[in-house]
C-alpha cells in the first residue's frame, strides 16, 4: 500500500494578477505566490506601494511587476489589465483582494458612501474579472479567478451600520457563481474565499478596543481572529491541481461562525 503526502504547488510559469496586492490580505497571497515560483503582479491605486512590494519579492527570488490603476475608473482597470498580459504574455491566475468598507448606520447612509462601497467591492470586482477572463479566452490556457469576500456575505451584523458591506459581499457571491458557470467552457475556474474579521490594519476597529475584541472572540468558535496566513491558504488551493473540478464555491474562512448562526 502506497501513501501519498500533501505538497505545496509548484505555480513556476503561471503569472498571477492580484488586486489590492499590497493590503494586508494581498500581500500575504503574494508573497506565498511568488514563493511557490509564480511570477506575480500587484496591483492598487498606489503605484509606489504596489512597486516597493514587487522590489521586496524580487530582492527575495521571487519574479514580480506592478501596476497601477483607480478600482473605480474601468478604463484604466482594463487598460492595466492589457498591460500587464502583453509585458508577461498572459494572465494564469487571478486573486481579487481589492475592498473597502464604511460603517453607516442605516438610518444614516448616504448615496456617495453607499455607491463608493459598490462600486470598490462588487462592480469593480465585475469588471476586472471580464478583463482577465478575456485575456484567458485569448490564450486558451483556461485559468483560474478568485475572489476575496466576507462572512457577511452570508450573515447580517447586528448593532452596525453594515449595509453597503454586506450588499456588496452577498452581490459578489452571485458574480462569483454566474462568472463560474459562463467561463467553465473555457477552462476558467471562479470561486471566493469568505473570511471573518483578519488581523490586519483594516480590522484595527476590532482589534484594538478591548470589549469589541472580546465579544468578537466570544462568536467565534476557534477562539481567535484569522491571521493572513489563514485566508492565504485557501486562495492557493483553489489555484492548485487539487480543485481542478471546484468552480463556482465560496469557502467560508471563519473559525465557524457560519456554523453557529
Amino acid at each position: 500500500m502506497t501513501t501519498t503526502s500533501f505538497r505545496p504547488d509548484d505555480f513556476s510559469g503561471k503569472v498571477a494578477l492580484v488586486t489590492g496586492g499590497y493590503g494586508g490580505i494581498g500581500e500575504a497571497i503574494a508573497r506565498d505566490l511568488a514563493h511557490l515560483g509564480a511570477t506575480v503582479i500587484i496591483a492598487g491605486r498606489d503605484a509606489d506601494k504596489a512597486q516597493a512590494l514587487a522590489d521586496a519579492l524580487i530582492a527575495e527570488g521571487g519574479k514580480a511587476s506592478s501596476i497601477a490603476y483607480d478600482v473605480r475608473n474601468i478604463p484604466t482597470m482594463q487598460f492595466a489589465v492589457a498591460t500587464a498580459a502583453a509585458r508577461h504574455g498572459t494572465i494564469d491566475f487571478l486573486v481579487n483582494s481589492a475592498g473597502t468598507q464604511q460603517i453607516e448606520p442605516l438610518v444614516d447612509v448616504t448615496e456617495e458612501a453607499f455607491d463608493r462601497v459598490l462600486d470598490v467591492n462588487l462592480k469593480a470586482s465585475m469588471f476586472i474579472a471580464q478583463a482577465v477572463a478575456r485575456v484567458q479566452i485569448a490564450t486558451g490556457r483556461g485559468g483560474r479567478q478568485v475572489h476575496i469576500l466576507s462572512v457577511r456575505a452570508q450573515l447580517g451584523m447586528r448593532d452596525r451600520g453594515y449595509s453597503a458591506y454586506c450588499s456588496s459581499k452577498g452581490g459578489l457571491v452571485m458574480l462569483v457563481k454566474q462568472h463560474a458557470v459562463e467561463l467553465a467552457r473555457h477552462g476558467i475556474n471562479v470561486n471566493g474565499v469568505a473570511p471573518t474579521v483578519v488581523r490586519t490594519r483594516m480590522a484595527s476597529d476590532w482589534l484594538n478596543d478591548p470589549e469589541t475584541y472580546r465579544k468578537l472572540i466570544d462568536r467565534i468558535p476557534l477562539g481567535r481572529v484569522a491571521e493572513v496566513g489563514d485566508v492565504s491558504g485557501p486562495v492557493l488551493f483553489f489555484l492548485g491541481a487539487a480543485t481542478a473540478f471546484v468552480t463556482g464555491q465560496i469557502l467560508y474562512v471563519d473559525g465557524g461562525i457560519t456554523a453557529t448562526q
